[in-house]
């Protein structure tokens, strides 16, 4: 049965007209997520404990700068904060997300590296969101500082490590220069999305900003070979123009430990 949304947290007022929905549990984000038959209209809301690290109003701004570029990202309908949460309404997308097309990895892979390709492909002036690695590591920092960091959750390569180790060894290894692009943060699968089996747009825009573009190479080929299997990888950057870089995949990797 759908969910109220006043189980969870309070339903601002402002939204009440909202009703009825369904919570979403795919993905790992600490946002909580419900889906909404609004009318004719399919919507999405977000709420978040108010932080000061919160990405969640920081979504919304990334969300309305995309909006007017050639990448289709959902529509903001309300951004706002209210009784200790971030609250986050926005259009559905269409199609479904690339973790759902695993079944077709040529089509799967073809989406993906497109879908990188067009925001790689934006201006890095016009883009007024800062990720290059002195902000980056700094954020990191910032997680781990205020607890926000689970240690419990990191990849097998780095199981036991404490998230003091993971900054440590982040800022002993950084890399000497970066090749800067649009990224999307966290392009992992169920944040891009395909219709047809073609790139439809992405969602989950929370750490979009101007960083590596292994930024979002190393989180892509990571999922994919969760989902799909690591023989994945050489097509999917052949079709994306990249070739492998270790290095560079395993520094993003453990960045994003941090968040």
């Amino acid at each position: 049965m759908p969910a109220s949304i006043s189980e969870h947290p309070a339903l601002p007022s402002r939204l009440a007209v909202l009703g009825e929905c369904a919570q979403v549990t795919l993905g790992r984000s600490g946002a909580k997520v419900w889906r909404i038959e609004h009318g004719a209209e399919t919507l999405f809301l977000k709420a978040e404990a108010t932080h000061p690290l919160s990405e969640l109003p920081g979504e919304a701004h990334r969300l309305q700068w995309l909006g007017g570029t050639p990448v289709p990202v959902p529509e903001v309908r309300d951004s706002f904060a209210e009784d200790d949460f971030n609250w986050l309404l926005m259009t559905a997308m269409p199609g479904t997300d690339l973790s759902q097309l695993t079944a077709s990895p040529n089509q799967l892979r073809i989406a993906l590296a497109s879908g990188l390709r067009a925001l790689h492909e934006l201006d890095t002036l016009d883009c007024p969101f800062d990720h290059r690695l002195n902000v980056h590591l700094a954020d990191g920092a910032a997680n781990l500082a205020a607890g926000r960091v689970d240690e419990t959750d990191f990849d097998e390569s780095r199981d036991g490590w404490t998230g003091r180790q993971v900054l440590d060894w982040l800022l002993e290894h950084r890399p000497t220069s970066e090749d800067l692009v649009v990224t999307h943060g966290d392009a992992s699968l169920p944040n891009m999305m395909s219709r047809d089996g073609a790139f439809a747009g992405v969602i989950d825009c929370g750490r979009l900003g101007v960083s590596d573009r292994w930024q979002d190479l190393a989180l892509a080929c990571r999922s994919l070979i969760y989902n799909c299997g690591r023989e994945h990888v050489a097509p999917f950057l052949a079709a994306y123009g990249a070739e492998w870089d270790e290095t560079r995949y395993r520094y993003y990797c453990t960045l994003d430990e941090l968040f």
